[in-house]
């Protein structure tokens, strides 16, 4: 059967898997500077025999493996390459070596993953029929999202595949396992800069003064209001402000000027920029009520991330036959965010998440920690299902 077959490969394959996955952790790159990884993935993917286009929305590659009839139906799998900047603090042999840069959310392993996936389905493409587009995309942690630049540069055309399959690392679930959930799943994300302008002076003289951080702290608070009096209680909004900064006050001035910047987070588009305006209505009104200014700027950012309910359940069922049913869990929707979600709005899409964690071997630190690790078993699953799934979007005799 197909599926031992994949199963074989996938456990002949780990070891190699889990050299491509050091190799891409010690040498991590930030957003939108990927050249090295990039490069990497191309050699790979020559030594594989798979053709690709690289330097697609900056250091992006699409590859592609050709079945039988390869025309015939084209499904798609996404892996994000970058890293964050963040200082590693682990004490293995393949810790990054480029300080202060990090994999820190699992994207050594999501690219790995595919490459191994791709290993697979490549020496598998006379059992099947139609073609498996290959998208290694840049800048996944970065405004505006490479994923949208990937779409914007044509990546999901020539040929155009007619679904999606991508898959994120998870800690809290045990390696061996998946998560999966249909619909909505993730948050939209946008950012917020507001600066409050006042008039500064003298601590002990407010009354000479027109005080920002009073202004705002009136506009903190009452934005606030947004989320609890104005979105549906049953779509759950997040509005949290993470950075406060006077310009140039202290313990006895006033300063003149006060940043804020912030997040919001919604699963629902149309209340999502209905909340934009509500946002500068309420800050307008008591800026300016209070004798102060502002300047707002509402950086639009990743759309909400829509597991499309059909093919979800196909994936659902193809991984509960591949794991066993025991090793599929359903998940709750996260506020969390990801630039999957473009190609989620443009085509049926379908976004997973692949245990690692090893509660045994002390593997539980969360991603975009300066601790995260995950157990490399979970490369031998990421492999196989993901080839698995692809499979199961196209034409295959078993």
């Amino acid at each position: 059967m197909l599926k031992e077959k994949i199963k074989k490969l996938a456990e002949e394959w780990h070891e190699d898997t889990i050299l491509i996955r050091r190799h891409l952790h010690k040498h991590p790159e930030l957003s939108f500077e990927e050249k090295e990884t990039s490069a990497f993935i191309a050699q790979k993917l020559s030594e594989f025999g798979i053709a690709f286009e690289n330097n697609i929305a900056g250091y992006g590659i699409v590859g592609l493996i050709k079945g039988k009839n390869p025309d015939k139906k084209i499904t798609a799998l996404r892996a994000d390459i970058d890293a964050l900047p963040i200082k590693e603090a682990n004490s293995v042999d393949y810790c990054s070596v480029n300080e202060g840069i990090m994999h820190a959310c699992g994207h050594d392993v999501h690219t790995a993953s595919l490459l191994g996936a791709a290993r697979i389905l490549n020496e598998l493409r006379d059992e099947f029929e139609g073609s498996i587009k290959l998208l290694f995309q840049p800048a996944e942690e970065k405004l505006p999202g490479g994923a949208s630049l990937m779409i914007k540069e044509s990546a999901l055309e020539n040929p155009s595949p007619e679904t999606i399959l991508g898959q994120h690392v998870h800690p809290p679930l045990e390696v061996g396992k998946i998560g999966i959930r249909s619909g909505i799943y993730m948050a939209s994300a946008d950012e917020i800069y507001i600066t409050v302008k006042g008039k500064g002076g003298h601590g002990a003289l407010p009354n000479d003064c027109i005080d920002p951080v009073v202004i705002t702290a009136h506009i903190i608070t009452a934005l606030q209001m947004v989320v609890s009096r104005n979105a549906n209680p049953n779509m759950p909004t997040v509005l949290t402000f993470g950075h406060i900064e006077s310009e140039g006050g202290s313990t006895n001035v006033i300063p003149n000027e006060v940043h804020l910047k912030g997040t919001l987070r919604t699963f629902d588009e149309e209340w999502r920029f209905e909340a934009h305006k509500k946002i500068e209505s309420l800050i307008s009104n008591i800026a300016e009520g209070m004798g102060g200014s502002y300047r707002l700027d509402i950086k639009v950012g990743y759309p909400c991330l829509v597991n499309e309910p059909e093919l979800t359940g196909k994936v659902k069922s193809r991984a509960i036959d591949y794991l066993g049913e025991e090793n599929v869990v359903e998940l709750p929707i996260r506020t969390t965010a990801e630039d999957f979600s473009f190609y989620s709005q443009v085509m049926p899409a379908c976004f997973y998440r692949l245990g690692t964690g090893n509660k045994a071997k002390g593997i539980t630190s969360p991603v975009h920690t300066n601790t995260f690790d995950v157990d490399e078993d979970c490369l031998k699953v990421s492999t196989g299902l993901m080839a698995w799934l692809a499979l199961s979007q196209l034409a295959v005799s078993e």
